[in-house]
């Protein structure tokens, strides 16, 4: 069997097994749970998702907008949603990070992937909005790395 099909076949009865996938805030006041049956993953470059990440991207996963329960923390989920335009940003009133929350459309389940505790099982399947990256993001992928704070910054 290719190696293609066992990933595929390995996912298939991960799903069938209704495994589930964890995420939290960071203050982790905002905590939920749902199935690892993610439809959509796209890191979205356009300006909208830019300023509403303070990042070069948004990474935000698809999945049914009834795939989630949620653990703790509703009460503290605010809401803010970008006038003419069907992008929102969702977030713990405490610490003020991403959380899950329903599409504009109601058809999605919209899930920043910083949000997740757990590894799901789809990567980022395209980058979107790709004209509107920030002029530096490509630079960025070339610079130096490291695995902790540098001594001198």
């Amino acid at each position: 069997m290719a190696f293609n099909s066992l990933i595929i076949l390995s996912r298939a009865l991960h799903r069938e097994n209704n495994e589930k996938i964890t995420g939290s805030c960071l203050c982790n006041s905002v905590r939920f749970e749902c199935e690892d049956a993610i439809e959509h993953f796209h890191l979205c470059h356009c300006t909208q998702c830019q300023k509403a990440t303070g990042s070069t991207h948004a990474s935000n996963l698809f999945t049914g907008v009834k795939n989630i329960t949620w653990l703790a923390g509703v009460e503290l989920i605010n809401r803010y949603d970008v006038p003419r335009r069907a992008i929102s940003k969702v977030f713990c009133s405490q610490c003020g990070s991403a959380v899950p929350y329903a599409s504009l459309s109601g058809e999605s389940l919209v899930i920043p992937a910083g949000c997740l505790d757990d590894s799901p099982d789809i990567t980022p399947k395209s980058h979107i909005f790709y004209a509107e990256r920030a002029n530096w993001y490509e630079p960025a992928l070339m610079s130096k790395k490291f695995n902790k704070l540098p001594d001198k910054y």
